[in-house]
């Protein structure tokens, strides 16, 4: 990911492709937030089709939000670790998964295990596109502009949702609310590698050696300076040595 500097002391602006990669991430952001709320006016003709009891119902309606909410801090952990770019690729193929088997599901047994990988999806996106967010956009103006828009899209979808599903309902099976997040998730994979910058925090290890780096600059096992040649600690200049004082009679 490129940026543009505007002077040499001041903070790292982002560049036009930064800012073109904010929407496709900003996408995932609204689906996640979409299918928590999408389900209720899909719920009669998917109860309709697939006659669940009322434990059953319970289930396909929040087994989503649970695993969600219960996954959101573990995944971001996953991700500090592995790289956000690359928690997001898995988040986007599990996601993709669980929806086209939401879509097609058989039986509510069925649309409650989907439905749990969507939510482990779900888990996975939500941490992942925040995190590269904050990752893209250096300049704090930008950065806070940009998070906002996150906060958008994720509180946007919850309201969204059951307007667009509505809409798809009008003209489509039941389905059709879940598969349209496929198109989204396909988009996101085609576009991942230029527009997002993958990231992840410094090990220990580096953390260690930073640390120490940062109290003894002479102990980091790379102080080489920028023209090449290798540091080396100032050494005093020799006089010749004195004559030896004469000893008293």
């Amino acid at each position: 990911m490129t940026a543009e500097h505007t002077s040499p002391g001041s903070t790292a602006r982002a560049s036009a492709r930064t800012w073109a990669g904010l929407p496709i991430l900003l996408l995932p952001t609204l689906l996640v937030a979409m299918d928590i709320s999408i389900l209720f006016v899909a719920g009669p003709a998917v109860a309709r089709d697939l006659a669940p009891n009322a434990t059953q119902w319970l289930w396909m309606m929040d087994i989503y939000s649970f695993v969600m909410a219960g996954l959101l801090l573990t995944m971001g952990a996953v991700g500090d670790r592995i790289g956000r770019r690359r928690l997001l690729l898995i988040g986007t193929v599990v996601f993709g998964i669980g929806s086209a088997g939401l879509a097609f599901a058989p039986s509510p047994e069925v649309f409650i295990a989907a439905r749990v990988l969507l939510g482990v999806g779900a888990a996975t996106l939500a941490p992942s596109t925040l995190g590269l967010i904050r990752a893209m956009f250096h300049d704090p103006d930008q950065r806070r502009a940009a998070v906002g828009a996150w906060t958008a899209a994720f509180a946007g979808g919850a309201v969204a949702g059951p307007v667009f599903g509505g809409l798809l309902l009008e003209h489509f099976w039941w389905g059709s609310v879940f598969l349209i997040n496929i198109p989204v998730m396909a988009l996101l994979l085609a576009t991942r590698p230029c527009c997002c910058p993958n990231h992840a925090t410094p090990t220990p290890a580096d953390s260690t050696c930073s640390a120490r780096c940062c109290r003894s600059p002479a102990s980091c096992p790379s102080s080489t300076p920028a023209n090449g040649s290798p540091n080396t600690a100032p050494t005093a200049s020799h006089s010749p040595p004195s004559a030896p004082a004469s000893p008293s009679p």
